[in-house]
């Protein structure tokens, strides 16, 4: 990398740290700022933790990607790259400033076997509830493995989805609507395994496999 992509990053850091205080320093009602922060510690993360962006965009809660200009939706979230090891000024500015930019629920996902991302950001952020995710299998135990004192909520690696739907929970506390929708998404699942259910009777396994395997 040369010096010229060195201050081009440098400076973007810069941006997005003095952008999250100026955030976190306005004057803004609680409906137009985002409820729920997903970060992950890379962008090589993103297959893994865009789980929870399916889970909270299938219950109707958009991504905001401009805090001056919010979506519609009740409740928004938002995703942003913060690594532990790499850029720790800019975990520390992320999680220090959440409870003032209006975040509700964290979810942090990180891999390796020193995924140290969530851990950290549930003791910076505390009392804001995190959810962890162990973006491989090898990652689970230190992503599970937090001290006393600064609790963390874990799901199974690789199992964003799942952490998405866990935050909306912590939303629909207080939203009646979104319960609707959650408890929704569950029924649609139990739907599914009547409807397998049957067709597998119904046509016998050899058939069911050809349908499903076509």
């Amino acid at each position: 990398m040369d010096e010229g992509t060195d201050d081009t990053d440098a400076g973007a850091l810069d941006a997005l740290l003095e952008r999250l205080r100026s955030e976190a320093a306005a004057d803004r009602p609680a409906a137009t700022t985002p409820d729920v922060g997903i970060v992950m510690g890379s962008d090589s993360d993103l297959e893994v933790m865009s789980g929870a962006h399916d889970a909270l965009t299938e219950l109707g809660i958009e991504e905001q990607t401009e805090y001056d200009d919010p979506p519609e939706s009740r409740f928004s979230f938002e995703t942003h790259v913060v690594s532990a090891h790499r850029t720790p000024e800019l975990l520390y500015a992320y999680g220090e400033t959440a409870i003032d930019r209006g975040l509700e629920v964290l979810i942090a996902g990180a891999g390796g076997k020193s995924a140290d991302l969530p851990n950290m950001l549930a003791s910076i952020a505390y009392p804001l509830p995190v959810i962890g995710v162990p973006v491989q299998e090898k990652s689970v135990s230190s992503v599970i493995g937090m001290p006393t004192g600064a609790p963390l909520t874990a799901v199974d690696a690789g199992k964003s989805f799942n952490a998405g739907l866990s935050a909306a929970q912590i939303l629909a506390r207080g939203d009646e609507k979104l319960r609707g929708q959650l408890r929704a998404v569950h029924d649609g699942q139990k739907d599914g395994v009547g409807t397998v259910s049957e067709e597998l009777h119904s046509l016998g396994t050899p058939g069911f496999r050809d349908q499903r395997d076509g």
